[in-house]
């Protein structure tokens, strides 16, 4: 089964007064969300959430909305890949998915 695996995150480490590129361990929560012909969407994402991790292990589309829905237009990701993405606090954003080519 195809699974897109999302993990949100609320801020970046710190050092010498300088953001470090990436996420601070451990994430306010994880899901997934199968990867299918038809768009699928995540839950909401944690109210405190200001970025997610999206790793995927199939070609896929992605899209990020309150009520969003993938198609074959939308973001795509090769198969195996990781990305952070930004999200708006604290308004229930959610990541759909769906296969893509």
């Amino acid at each position: 089964m195809a699974t897109l695996y999302i993990a949100e995150f609320e801020e970046m480490p710190h050092t010498s007064g300088s953001k470090i590129p990436v996420a601070l361990q451990p994430p306010l929560a994880e899901q997934t969300v199968a990867i299918g012909g038809a768009s699928v969407a995540s839950a909401a994402f944690n109210a405190r959430t200001r970025f997610v991790r999206l790793h995927n292990d199939v070609i896929c589309s992605v899209r990020f909305d309150l009520a969003p829905t993938a198609s074959a237009t939308t973001a795509r990701m090769a198969a195996g890949a990781t990305e952070y993405h930004g999200v708006q606090k604290g308004v229930g954003m959610k990541v759909a998915v769906i296969t893509n080519t």
